[in-house]
C-alpha cells in the first residue's frame, strides 16, 4: 500500500497546532542560519536540548546543532524499545 501524503496532510499536518509547532522549528533553524552555525543542505539539524513538547523553548541556550541522524533518533534496546 502506498503512502497517501494528501490524506496525511489533511488529517495531521494541516492542523493549527501542528502549523505552530512547525513554525517554531523553522524559526529555530533560521536563527542558527543567521549565526552561521548551519547552512541549507549541510546535513545538520537544529535540535532542542529540552524538547518543545516537554516545555522547551526557542531560546539560544536551548538549541543545539547535531547531525540529522542523531537528532531524528534515540537510543533503543535490543528489542527496539526506547532506552
Amino acid at each position: 500500500m502506498r503512502r497517501n501524503y494528501r490524506k496525511e496532510y489533511d488529517n495531521y499536518h494541516s492542523k493549527s497546532d501542528q502549523k505552530k509547532k512547525r513554525a517554531q522549528r523553522n524559526a529555530a533553524r533560521d536563527m542558527m542560519e543567521k549565526e552561521g552555525k548551519v547552512k541549507k543542505g549541510d546535513g545538520k539539524d537544529v535540535g532542542h536540548k529540552k524538547a518543545l513538547a516537554k516545555g522547551g523553548s526557542n531560546k539560544k541556550s536551548n538549541l543545539k546543532v547535531t547531525s540529522a541522524s542523531k537528532n531524528r533518533s534515540f537510543k533503543r534496546t535490543k528489542t527496539a524499545r526506547m532506552a
